[in-house]
């Protein structure tokens, strides 16, 4: 298992990811720097990392699932309702690899604007 440690202005968060193609293929990427992205209460921000869907991709993760949206080449981090989820569920626009989990309160990402400098490191 890898810890990463996600940073933006106003604060910062740590996940814990599974031994993935994709969670490897990010890993080699980092360090690397990005601008956030928002989406109902979805974060998202592009990465140079160039993988295939996963067998096992979701639509529908728990809320803090660290996820990789193989189409928009972009590290996903849902924390509540986007606007296609249906009831209170985390729905991101398409199916995701699952890379793993936010240690902590996801919504911590609630502080996160549109055009936040993000930092990704290993750690």
């Amino acid at each position: 298992m890898m810890r990463i440690r996600i940073k933006w202005p106003k604060g910062e968060l740590v996940a814990a990811l599974d031994d993935t193609p994709t969670a490897r293929a990010l890993a080699a990427t980092l360090p690397a720097d990005s601008r956030a992205n928002t989406w109902g209460e979805e974060v998202y921000f592009p990465l140079p990392v160039c993988v295939a869907k996963e067998p096992d991709a979701k639509q529908v993760v728990p809320p803090g699932t660290v996820c990789f949206w193989v189409e928009g080449g972009a590290l996903a981090l849902p924390y509540g309702r986007t606007p296609v989820s249906q009831g209170s569920e985390c729905r991101l626009v398409t199916s995701v690899n699952v890379l793993g989990r936010i240690e902590g309160d996801p919504r911590a990402l609630a502080g996160v604007r549109d055009g936040d400098p993000i930092e990704v490191a290993a750690i």
